[in-house]
């Protein structure tokens, strides 16, 4: 890994970051866990990871649900938030996914919002796939929400100004190849001059993620398009909300 400290690292722990992403109706995630849920119909004794959970908005939603939680993520300032919320089922660490966690322990593990794709190897985000593997219970389930790199490129929107809570926030898109990029500049009169974060994703492929888990030995049984449970369209879905199974042990 680099001695430079990387882009997630900075932007992940900055209050920005989730003023400019999760600024946003809690019906929202609200709705798509309903969904997700009904769709899955876990047991009520399951035993659920949230990897790169963020502030733990998605585990706090499945915890109240009754099924017993843990969020992991590396952003230490979002855990330290997140922890206000824990109880009896809910539980939070810091935590980086390319590192082994509880072995054979889950029965669900979830990777929500493009939570993935930000490590700079191959290797990396395969240890993060292997990660998730083995801290589930053998047929236990997998389901990744990355977005489809197809439809983001069609759908490409190079410039973009938002307005939150009184911060500017200027973004700049483009991509290459391999990677879609994007810089932040920040705005606020809290500070004397403006803030600049930037964003590195891996264009992955389902196909892409089809080999990674099954090189894992999870098997994907269903494709998803958006949060509503669209069948997946390679050139029209926004989203790969990817299921699979845990079918042998690696």
């Amino acid at each position: 890994m680099s001695s430079i400290t990387p882009w997630y690292q900075e932007w992940f722990n900055s209050p920005y970051y989730h003023l400019l992403y999760f600024k946003r109706d809690e019906a929202e995630a609200r709705k798509f866990i309903d969904a997700l849920t009904d769709h899955l119909r876990p047991q009520k004794s399951s035993l659920m990871l949230d990897v790169a959970c963020g502030r733990g908005r998605h585990s706090r939603i499945l915890a109240e649900k009754g099924f017993d939680v843990t969020g992991i993520d590396l952003a230490t300032e979002s855990i330290r938030f997140a922890k206000k919320f824990e109880s009896e089922n809910l539980h939070f660490f810091v935590h980086d996914m390319r590192l082994p966690f509880w072995i054979n322990y889950f029965n669900y593990a979830f990777n929500f919002f493009t939570s993935f794709g930000y490590f700079e190897t191959r290797r990396e985000h395969e240890n993060a796939v292997r990660t998730i593997a083995q801290s589930i219970k053998l047929h236990g389930v997998f389901v990744l929400d990355y977005l489809n790199m197809h439809y983001a490129e069609d759908h490409f929107v190079p410039n973009a100004e938002l307005k939150i809570d009184g911060v500017n926030f200027i973004i700049s898109k483009w991509f290459d190849e391999r990677y879609f990029y994007k810089k932040i500049v920040v705005e606020d009169e809290k500070n004397t001059t403006p803030l600049e974060f930037r964003e590195k994703i891996v264009k992955f492929s389902l196909g892409d993620f089809t080999e990674m888990l099954s090189y894992h030995g999870l098997q994907v049984t269903e494709v998803f398009g958006d949060y509503q449970f669209s069948n997946y369209h390679v050139k029209n879905s926004p989203r790969m909300i990817i299921i699979s199974k845990k079918i042998k042990l690696v």
